[in-house]
Parts: structure tokens; sequence; C-alpha cells
């Protein structure tokens, strides 16, 4: 009978370790299928695979933790800021570059913080939600103006010009690159101030150099007269050069407006009679369509000089006999603002340069520019002023419009649209 026991206890036993076995042995293959084949494919036994492959894990951990650590050094040295945020705009990293660009004082990896309370800044808040919702980078710059209550030093809060790139991370994590633009910003105003000294120094010498020339043209003799004559245009171009610089930068630099009731068809007739010598010149008409009557508030100075510009570089490109259509309409999109396009009848802007074509100066490659088909004694075609187009712009800009140039699809012309804001209703009779 004790014999019997023995034998059952005994086999209950055996049965017991074989279920353990096998329920180890289910788990190993488990792992093992989860590994890369090639441990698999090793013909040793399955403690010594899930020690190797437990070793290859390990080597693979250092590899990335060494990736993290080579990624966190060059966040450290970076020379722009770099801030992340997660999913509910808290804090997850900042670099020393951003703490300094963005004056945060107080912040600790280990605390989790909105970036709210360290920053006060509407134009970072919303490039990080437009990276969000859009799932596109998006680039934003701006003044920033940092509070001077965390600040150590005085200089750490100026005002100073970021600008930021946003991109979107997994699970709804902002990553947003900062960068430094006052130094260029300084760099530029500098340059202007420096440019716009020699311009008011050039400009008694050069009204004194036309004087002498007027008076040797009306003394010299032919054949020498006629070199006279030709100094004469370019002098002028010089001094319009000077003058219209003086007025761009005097835009940028004050951009304030004497508004009142403007008339805008008024206006537009008024600048075309102003030109209409250099038009007849060239047998040119203006078309206009539209309202009878469009009333703005507006600077009416500025925005003489602003169709003065913009009709002189339509006739100047236009061919002989050419036309000028003006077209004024309320524009679809704000009941408020009023559209003008201009289209002329020359052979319109080189591709190339119409995304350049209201910057400063800008000179397209002469084999491309459009053809010289008047020449304007103030300013020969075959160089343009370059700056009639960037004052056209900044006058916009100062009323709070916006300027675009393109090419007519029908006609091939120059077509500059205009959008004026503030329009108001006629006066009563």
């Amino acid at each position: 009978m004790a014999l019997l026991e023995f034998l059952l206890g005994l086999a209950i036993g055996l049965g017991i370790w074989l279920w353990q076995y096998t329920q180890f042995q289910k788990r190993l293959r488990q792992v093992l299928h989860r590994l890369p084949s090639e441990a698999t494919e090793i013909s040793l036994p399955s403690i010594n695979l899930l020690q190797r492959a437990i070793l290859k894990q390990k080597e693979h951990n250092a590899e990335l933790q060494a990736k993290i650590d080579l990624s966190k050094y060059l966040l450290e040295v970076a020379p722009i800021g770099y801030i992340e945020v997660d999913e509910e705009n808290q804090l997850l990293c900042c670099n020393p570059q951003a703490q300094q660009l963005l004056n945060i004082q107080k912040w600790n990896p280990r605390q989790v913080r909105l970036l709210l309370e360290l920053v006060r800044s509407y134009e970072l808040d919303y490039l990080i939600e437009l990276t969000r919702d859009q799932q596109q980078p998006q680039v934003k710059e701006w003044v920033f103006h940092p509070t001077s209550t965390n600040a150590v030093s005085p200089g750490e809060a100026q005002s100073r010009t970021l600008r930021a790139f946003g991109y979107s991370l997994p699970e709804g994590r902002v990553g947003v690159f900062i960068e430094n633009r006052q130094p260029l910003v300084e760099l530029a105003q500098s340059r202007d101030r420096t440019l716009s000294d020699l311009a008011h120094e050039l400009k008694t010498p050069l009204t004194s150099i036309r004087l002498v020339a007027e008076t040797l043209h009306d003394q010299l003799q032919p054949p020498l007269q006629r070199w006279a004559a030709r100094i004469l245009p370019e002098i002028d171009r010089l001094i319009n050069l000077v003058q219209d610089w003086l007025e761009l930068n005097q835009l940028e630099a004050n951009s304030k407006l004497n508004r009142q009731r403007v008339e805008l068809r008024s206006l537009i007739s008024a600048v075309w009679e102003t030109l209409e010598p250099l038009a007849k010149n060239k047998q040119m008409q203006l078309s206009y369509s539209g309202p009878e009557a469009v009333w703005l508030n507006a600077d009416e100075s500025r925005l003489f000089r602003l169709f003065l510009n913009l009709f002189d570089n339509s006739i100047k490109y236009s061919p002989p006999q050419g036309k000028v259509e003006v077209k004024l309409s309320l524009s679809m999109l704000a009941a408020e603002q009023v559209q003008i396009d201009i289209i002329d009848s020359g052979p319109g802007f080189p591709s190339t340069d119409l995304p350049h074509v209201f910057d400063r100066l800008y000179r397209g490659d002469p084999s491309r520019t459009r053809q010289e088909t008047f020449t304007h004694p103030s300013c020969p075609v075959s160089t343009g002023c370059g700056l009639g187009l960037a004052i056209a712009r900044q006058i916009v800009l100062a009323h709070g419009g916006t300027i675009k140039a393109m090419n007519h699809p029908q006609t091939g012309g120059a077509w500059l649209q205009v959008l004026l804001p503030e329009v108001l209703a006629n006066p009563q009779n």
C-alpha cells in the first residue's frame, strides 16, 4: 500500500513538472518569435538563444542611448533655440539658447509647467497651435517683448526680433526652432541710416551739378551741346533716385498718415493728367471701369504718389498706342475694401522677377527684362529707378492694404492688384 502511494505521488509530481516545463517552453518560443529571425536559426539550446537575444537587446539599447545623448548635446550647443511642448502645451524640452531668447529664468526639466506660465507671447502660441492643426511646418517672425520681472540684467528684457519654425511631432507634440533675427535687423537699420545720410549729402551737390550742366548746355554750340544734353537726363535720374530713397526711408520710419475723405476715381484722373505728356508721346490712353465714385479714408498725397508710380511704370513698359486699364471694384471678401486692378499693354514681368519686383533696387536679368520702348527723361527704362514699386508697396502697407504683381492671363501685360481698406459711404449731396 505504501509503495502504491509512493508511485502515485511520483507520477503526480512528474506530471506537474512536465506541465510547468511545457508552459516554460511555450513562453520561451513566444519570446524568441519576437526576436530577429537570425537568432532563432542558430541551433543552440533555448537558454543560450535567450541570453544572446538579451545581449543584443542591451547593445541596441546602448546605441539608442548614445544617439539620444548626441542629440541632447547638439541641442545644448546649437546656435539656435529649441523648445518642445506636449499636446497640452506643457514644456517638455528647452535648450539654453531658447531660455535666453525667450527670457525663461525658472524652469526645471523635471517639473511640468505650461509654456504660457513661462513665456507670454501670443505669436509663439499661435505658431504652435497652427502647426498642430495644419500638421505642416510653419514659420513666423515677430518682435518679442520679454517681461522684465524675471530678467537678471536690463539687457535681457530688451525687445528682439525672432523667427520661429514649428514642426509637428507624434502624439500632438510640437517642436519649435527659434532664431534670433535682431542682429540682422540692427544691421539693416544701420545700413539704411548710412544710405539715408549719404543721400542727404548727395542731394545738394547734384542740384548744383545740374545748374552747371544747364548753363553749359545754353552756352555751348553743336556738337558739344549734344554732350551736355546727354548729361541732364542722367543728373535728373540721380536726383530722383536720391529723392525716392529718402521718401522710402521716411515711409518705413514713420507710417503715420494724414487721413481724410478721398474720392478715388477723381484722384486717378488727376494722376493721369500729370503724366499725360508722357502718355501723349506714346499715344497711350487710360481705360477706366468701375463705380463712378469710391470714397476712402486715406492720405491723398500718398495715394497720389502710389498711382503716379504705378502709371509711370505702365507707360514706360507699354508699346506705342497701347492702353492702361484701371478696374475698380468692391472686394468680394470684404465690402469695406476696394480692389484696384492696373493692367498695361507691355510684355509683362519676367517670371523670375515676379517675387522681387517690390524689392529695393532690384535688377532682373538684362536679357529677360521688358524691352525698352520709351525713354523717361528722369528715369531711363534701360536701367529703371528700382524704387518706384518699393515706394508703392510701402504706401499700400501704411494704409493697411496689400499689393500683388502678376501677369494678366489674357493680355500678357503686367497686372498690379491693390486692395485698400476703409471704404466710406458716399457723402450726401
